[in-house]
């Protein structure tokens, strides 16, 4: 079976969790890493951490045929109260730590290539460094496009719009879904399924691409 390493299951009802099912029905050996019980455990704030990751997990399970990024630190803050070691942080969790794990994702990747999911937020006012860092994933992983293009692998972001996975309040759950298209909120299944298609065979056509896959709730701008 391909091998998928998925980052960022932390919780039971997070898109992570979701994509992890879809994968194995698909076929898919998943290792997960950074959840109780998972499979794997690392620190993404240490320069060692992700390229150790990938490591651990080809050693003991062969090359990594797909890495789903779903990993994300986020304290909400603006432009006055951000404080340096906030931003920073940010920056070493969602973007740095990201770049490690593409590039050492790469260096292992069968001759037969692979591919790139990274999941990622437009959210910027009130939340700045989460935003300013989540940029920075978006352009890392289009560059991945095409400089791992010729090693036969795949890379584009996904922003699935708001997903509600237990961080909404009623008040904004009643908010947001009148203004969404579809006239629900997206579900973790909603992006699994997506997930599935652009790890697939025929998926890694799609390549370098930020992609929305919210239900047209993007449109309303």
């Amino acid at each position: 079976m391909p091998l998928a390493l998925i980052t960022g299951a932390a919780r039971a009802n997070s898109i992570a969790a979701g994509i992890v099912p879809r994968l194995r029905d698909d076929g898919w050996d998943v290792v997960t890493s950074d959840i109780a019980g998972a499979d794997v455990s690392c620190d993404l704030e240490t320069r060692e951490g992700p390229e150790r990751l990938i490591a651990d997990v080809s050693a003991e399970h062969g090359p990594i045929e797909a890495l789903v990024l779903s990993h994300a630190h986020d304290i909400e803050s603006g432009i006055l109260d951000t404080t340096a070691e906030s931003f920073d942080r940010h920056v070493t969790i969602n973007a740095r730590a990201s770049l490690l794990l593409i590039a050492a994702f790469a260096r292992q990747a069968p001759a037969t290539g692979g591919s790139i999911v990274a999941l990622t937020s437009d959210h910027t006012t009130g939340n700045l460094p989460y935003g300013a860092s989540q940029g920075a994933l978006d352009r890392l992983v289009i560059s991945a496009a095409r400089e791992l293009g010729p090693r036969g692998i795949s890379a584009n972001v996904l922003n699935p719009g708001p997903i509600d996975t237990g961080w909404m309040n009623q008040e904004l759950r009643e908010t947001l879904t009148p203004v969404h298209p579809l006239g629900r909120l997206g579900t973790p299944t909603d992006i699994a399924a997506f997930v599935s298609f652009l790890v697939s065979e025929e998926g890694r056509w799609v390549s370098g691409q930020l992609l929305h896959a919210d239900g047209g709730f993007s449109a309303r701008y």
